[in-house]
């Protein structure tokens, strides 16, 4: 016999249905063919990484400022490109 293996959305699922309290927990795992360890072990993971899900992203910050930073270099680069130019077509280069 094999271990089922459950996606992070099924065990979401799951601890839910759990937290709705309409049927017991042990009703619950003998539906979903869990331990009621198990169950409480994705519960306790839930409540303490839950919280991750309402923080800011700080990767999505970083990359907007650096996309900010990388289009005002861009525009420098541009100016000084121009006024090389200018400077070769002025000393007839």
């Amino acid at each position: 016999m094999t271990r089922r293996q459950w996606t992070a959305k099924e065990k979401l699922m799951i601890v839910l249905e759990g937290l709705k309290g309409e049927s017991s927990i042990g009703e619950l795992c003998n539906r979903h063919q869990i331990s009621q360890g198990m169950y409480y072990k994705w519960r306790d993971q839930l409540f303490a990484n839950g919280a991750a899900a309402f923080e800011a992203r700080q990767p999505d910050r970083q990359v907007q400022r650096l996309k900010e930073q990388n289009r005002h270099l861009k525009t420098a680069l541009g100016e000084v490109m121009m006024e090389l130019k200018k400077s070769d077509w002025e000393l007839g280069r």
